[in-house]
């Protein structure tokens, strides 16, 4: 089978490889579309800091199952799936609470462990999900960051009623704000790029401002009152961004840090201590997170169509780097054709 490998940053390769076979409690997955995220980019260009080489990329993807082993469940040859990339130990204190997500020896494919991209790929089938069989491929592609969003929400607390600020436009942040109105918050985005705004307009996030030419406090003034935002989400990944995030908080507000930093951010923690403010982490998402991520596509209450961008072959891995590259913030989500 074909199989993709990043040898170094900015260099890809497409090798011949054995096919695996699914053993007990495995399925085997015939890959179908992979989705390339922020911090694929960022393992392209040497600057993920939890990533050594060379690696199989990939964990956002859409497949279909080729065999299921022996005490698969219900999982059946055919049956359109998408999978969890984490793998934890197990033995953990996290992991033994239910927090696997955040495993002390936690690896994700695609980073630390091989990935999806390659025609067929194994996988435990207690991390496999099964997708409705009218989900696109790319929808089944963006369970997976949709399931950052809906992780990302959930840490914010209770928005029900909620004035909430999203710093970045990507796919991300879109799913994140997509998310939290979905919580019943009232939701502001901000970016750099009029094209990612326009984006998330027509997923209905009708606030939105470009944050180059206005102040975030200020369109957070406008939009919500003096006071300030409620809950904030750091989804942009730049120092520009946290700070702007951080002075756009109300006193007793909420932070919550989505973004993969590729470089350390001076962050303003003066204002933090003196607004009393929360700064809260969040990695990825729990397995429920992706059972709510799939019904809330499946229900519309996640959009995805304008998030898709162009596809490229297996064989042309590289060039999806180069477009997003060229194409800047204007670039929404890539795709890589496997199957």
């Amino acid at each position: 089978m074909r199989q993709a490998v990043m040898t170094s940053p900015g260099r890809i390769e497409l090798r011949e490889v054995p096919s695996p076979s699914a053993g007990a409690g495995e399925v085997l997955l015939r890959v179908r579309v992979i989705g390339v995220c922020g911090s694929d980019v960022h393992v392209w260009h040497g600057r993920h800091p939890y990533t050594s080489y060379p690696v199989v990329q990939g964990h956002e993807f859409c497949a279909t199952v080729e065999a299921a082993g022996e005490g698969a469940g219900d999982l059946r040859a055919g049956m359109k799936v998408t999978a969890l990339p984490q793998v934890a130990c197990g033995r953990c204190r996290p992991c033994r609470r239910g927090d696997e997500h955040i495993c002390e020896a936690l690896k994700v494919e695609g980073f630390q462990a091989p990935g999806v991209a390659q025609e067929l790929f194994v996988a435990p089938s207690e991390r496999v999900v099964p997708l409705p069989e009218s989900f696109s491929d790319e929808q089944g592609a963006l369970v997976e960051p949709a399931a950052v969003g809906v992780h990302a929400a959930a840490r914010a607390g209770e928005l029900d009623g909620r004035r909430v600020l999203v710093m970045g436009a990507g796919p991300i942040g879109n799913l994140t704000a997509q998310a939290a109105r979905a919580a019943g918050a009232d939701v502001l985005v901000g970016d750099l790029s009029d094209r990612r705004l326009e984006a998330a307009r027509a997923c209905g996030i009708e606030r939105t401002f470009n944050a180059g030419s206005r102040p975030a406090p200020e369109a957070v003034g406008e939009a919500f009152g003096v006071s300030g935002a409620d809950a904030a989400f750091e989804c942009a990944g730049s120092a520009a961004s946290v700070n702007a995030a951080i002075a756009s908080l109300a006193k007793g507000g909420r932070m919550v840090v989505v973004a993969v930093f590729g470089e350390r951010p001076p962050t303003d923690l003066g204002l933090v201590q003196d607004r009393e403010l929360t700064l809260a982490g969040s990695l990825m998402y729990r397995k429920a997170d992706y059972t709510r991520a799939v019904e809330m596509i499946a229900g519309g209450a996640i959009a995805t169509d304008p998030l898709v961008g162009p596809h490229f072959a297996l064989a042309d891995y590289a060039s999806a780097y180069r477009f997003i590259e060229e194409s800047g913030p204007e670039a929404m989500k890539v795709f890589i054709d496997v199957g």
